[in-house]
């Protein structure tokens, strides 16, 4: 079993280590899944990516913002079901707010900065998930959740 220390650990390695998560949204009723480029703040309390406004994914969370991300450091391999870490984080997203954005972008950028013209297009929103709660699938089985700090 892995101390609520060694969990918030094992998040922080995973999104130093990892790019891409699968954003899940839903509307009426209808969920849909996306890749999208994140990153997370030290603290774990948010995970931040962008995209276009006129995606399928925007409309979404503009219409809900009830989201879910997956994070995993699987290589397709067979020994993955054992040594792979899967992480869901449940929140809420929206635009980051004008008072945040610099940094908050400045932080997205530090890890994807071939994205930077992307980012600065007027047409590109800047997403913070508040991130309520982590679920983390550890050595196929074990499974521990990771409360964010309100």
């Amino acid at each position: 079993m892995l101390t609520p220390q060694a969990v918030e650990i094992e998040l922080q390695k995973l999104f130093e280590g990892e790019q891409l998560a699968v954003l899940s949204t839903v509307q009426n009723e209808q969920p849909y899944a996306s890749l999208v480029a994140v990153t997370a703040t030290d603290d774990l309390a948010a995970i931040v990516f962008c995209t276009p406004v006129t995606t399928r994914k925007f409309e979404n969370l503009s219409a809900n913002p009830r989201v879910a991300l997956l994070i995993n450091n699987s290589r397709n391999q067979a020994s993955d079901i054992y040594q792979a870490v899967a992480v869901t984080a449940i929140g809420k997203a929206g635009t980051v707010a004008d008072g945040e954005r610099g940094a908050l972008a400045a932080l997205y950028l530090q890890k994807h900065s071939h994205l930077k013209d992307f980012l600065r297009a007027d047409s590109t929103a800047l997403v913070k998930v508040a991130v309520e709660r982590y679920i983390m699938v550890h050595n196929f089985q074990n499974v521990y959740e990771y409360k964010v700090a309100p």
